[in-house]
């Protein structure tokens, strides 16, 4: 599935990145040490997760994308570093759980 499609079947915005990468898998944790280890290139992340060092995950493990669920936004640090990353960023109002259902 695509970013933007993804983002649409999450009620969600899509706050930079690519919406026509292509995303498989996905990986749901708020600690940043284990999601570094987990996440997997190409992966939904799942997280409520805000500051900057989302992007520093994010491109580190070659995730899809990021959803940031519960409402949550990133603060403008991480959203400048994943828009200079070009890394996908998605919020919702969903939690991890519903997103999850929902991917």
């Amino acid at each position: 599935m695509k970013v933007s499609e993804l983002a649409e079947i999450l009620g969600g915005e899509l706050l930079s990145g690519n919406g026509e990468r292509e995303v498989s898998g996905c990986y749901i944790g708020d600690l940043l040490s284990l999601a570094m280890s987990r996440v997997q290139a190409d992966n939904v992340w799942i997280t409520i997760q805000t500051n900057i060092n989302i992007a520093a995950v994010a491109s580190l493990t070659d995730a899809g994308c990021i959803v940031i669920c519960d409402g949550f936004s990133p603060d403008a640090d991480a959203l400048e570093k994943a828009r200079d990353e070009e890394i996908a960023v998605i919020t919702t109002e969903k939690s991890a759980y519903e997103a999850s259902k929902l991917i």
